[in-house]
């Protein structure tokens, strides 16, 4: 099925769509800082340093957060059957759930703890991903070691 766009609007569709700093992550961001700031939990956002840039990075604790987008990341895509007509998206959504198991890996592999929540589960119970966020900061321990 061809794209009922031209290359050019598509091009501008595309490039609207944020992969980082969403409404709902800037959202998130201050309700989890209005809970760990007041106990001297700081985060990082967005962290280069570490691979896949981790949405949010507990550095000392070594806790790894990502907030993946249902469509981008194939939440139930094959299931669901959601994904768009034409072999470019199924590869490409096929690849990014690859990319993610490699990067938990290597992740894991050095020592992180990594939790992953897509972003229906924030919209609907940002509450409850706070609270495992917390409860994993402290099963982490003083130095981020079990």
């Amino acid at each position: 099925m061809a794209d009922v766009f031209s290359s050019v609007k598509r091009s501008f569709i595309m490039s609207r769509i944020r992969s980082r700093n969403t409404l709902l992550e800037i959202l998130f961001f201050k309700k989890l800082s209005s809970v760990t700031y007041k106990l001297g939990y700081r985060y990082r956002k967005h962290y280069k340093k570490l691979p896949g840039s981790p949405d949010i990075v507990f550095v000392g604790k070594k806790l790894a957060i990502f907030i993946d987008g249902d469509f981008w990341h194939g939440y139930n895509f094959l299931k669901l059957k959601k994904v768009p007509p034409g072999g470019y998206w199924r590869k490409k959504i096929i690849s990014n759930i690859e990319r993610d198991k490699r990067i938990n890996r290597e992740l894991r592999k050095a020592g992180w703890k990594v939790l992953r929540f897509w972003e229906h589960e924030l919209e609907k119970k940002p509450e409850v991903i706070t609270r495992l966020i917390l409860h994993n900061l402290k099963k982490r321990g003083l130095h981020g070691i079990y």
